[in-house]
């Protein structure tokens, strides 16, 4: 926000509503008057603030006290449950670790039905306790859809 840090660091989004840093000028993703918005972690106003906001990838404001307690807790966005953050790195580590963990036989062969929370694509993939990889994007940020079920010729 312009009140928090010198004026020439900022610009003013006129669809969001809102002053961000010049680095997020082309890459942050515009909700209209997201600033007139509440924190959805401490429910209090993000606009007359004093407290400067931090922008997530998904486009939706916290206040950067609040963002950096929810990194404590977790990766997502508590609205739309977006990664909040680049999880690149740790979704190639969760792929060496599902490599190396094998399932039980009751489970080796069982499907899920998915719905990617970074995407918003839906994809059937092998179950695993560890995590289900969206085909799409390749998040693990994803959440059952459905019943598990076996492949058709094990039915």
């Amino acid at each position: 926000l312009l009140r928090i840090g010198p004026k020439e660091d900022f610009f003013h989004c006129s669809k969001c509503n809102l002053c961000l840093s010049l680095s997020l000028r082309g890459k942050h993703k515009c909700i209209e008057n997201v600033s007139r918005q509440d924190c959805p972690i401490c429910l209090e106003d993000i606009h007359t603030s004093r407290v400067g906001a931090h922008v997530l990838p998904c486009g939706h404001l916290l206040h950067r006290t609040c963002y950096e307690d929810m990194l404590k807790e977790g990766y997502r966005c508590p609205l739309c449950m977006h990664s909040a953050l680049d999880m690149t790195r740790y979704w190639r580590q969760l792929d060496d670790e599902v490599a190396q963990t094998p399932m039980p036989t009751e489970y080796q062969n069982m499907m899920v039905e998915i719905l990617c929370n970074d995407c918003n694509a839906r994809s059937t993939v092998q179950f695993h306790l560890l995590g289900m990889k969206c085909k799409n994007c390749e998040s693990y940020n994803t959440a059952q859809d459905g019943r598990c079920r076996l492949p058709l010729e094990e039915q």
